[in-house]
């Protein structure tokens, strides 16, 4: 009796239902990522977030080793480079933005071609206004041996105006275009922004800085377009389902 009362309460408990535990996957983790930088709260959060953490960084007038390393595997790639590099370059020049903007409006898309002219104007001209407050210098002068190509590059480094540009114009035009469209896009920003360390005239905080000020500026743009809203309702699952 007391065998068959212990294995019938085992069995009790063993064929007892017990609720499934949610798991989340990296399929979910990603569209998780990607609603959140869909919102431009976040997106302004984000890009401020990072270019305060790197202008603090900046401002100290040294390179990490890190940061060195890195800059070293893109500066020192051969000189044969240069000419698509200067043509890819141009992408995240202040003429980049009026001529996005123009091939928007002839498409037809009006709003994005103001948005394009005027983030991409603002992002060249307050990239100039930090510049002045965090006062760092170019690579040539904070690493001896650095190669510059081109004409060289006046003024301070911190942040990357190019890179503050082709950010900001990429991430207005993404939710407009094809996926060819968006393979483009998305291959450029990374590529104006190693061009330019190939050329010698930005480090690697240069870039993220100039990012990330893209980034933020797209996101206010964004914020001033759409129309008031309340803060989104996060939806509350209970144990009972």
């Amino acid at each position: 009796m007391t065998g068959r009362t212990i294995t019938g309460g085992r069995a009790g408990r063993a064929g007892r239902a017990t609720p499934a535990r949610p798991q989340s996957s990296p399929g979910n983790q990603q569209h998780s990522l990607a609603g959140a930088l869909a919102d431009p709260r976040m997106r302004l959060a984000a890009g401020t977030a990072v270019m305060l953490v790197t202008a603090m960084e900046a401002r100290r007038d040294r390179v990490s080793t890190w940061e060195a390393t890195a800059f070293r595997m893109v500066n020192d790639l051969p000189d044969a480079l240069y000419p698509p590099a200067w043509a890819i370059m141009q992408l995240g020049t202040l003429g980049a933005a009026p001529v996005a903007a123009g091939a928007a409006w002839l498409s037809g898309d009006r709003q994005l071609a103001g948005r394009l002219l005027v983030g991409g104007t603002a992002a060249w001209a307050l990239s100039k206004l930090v510049k002045r407050m965090v006062r760092r210098p170019r690579p040539a002068i904070l690493l001896p041996g650095t190669h510059r190509r081109g004409r060289d590059a006046a003024g301070l480094g911190y942040p990357s105006g190019h890179a503050g540009v082709v950010v900001v114009l990429g991430a207005a035009a993404l939710p407009r275009l094809g996926r060819a469209g968006r393979v483009l896009t998305l291959s450029a920003i990374p590529a104006v922004s190693l061009t330019r360390v190939y050329v010698g005239a930005h480090l690697p905080l240069d870039i993220a800085g100039g990012a990330a000020l893209g980034l933020a500026i797209d996101a206010a743009l964004a914020l001033a377009q759409s129309p008031a809203r309340p803060p989104p309702r996060w939806r509350k699952t209970s144990a009972a389902g």
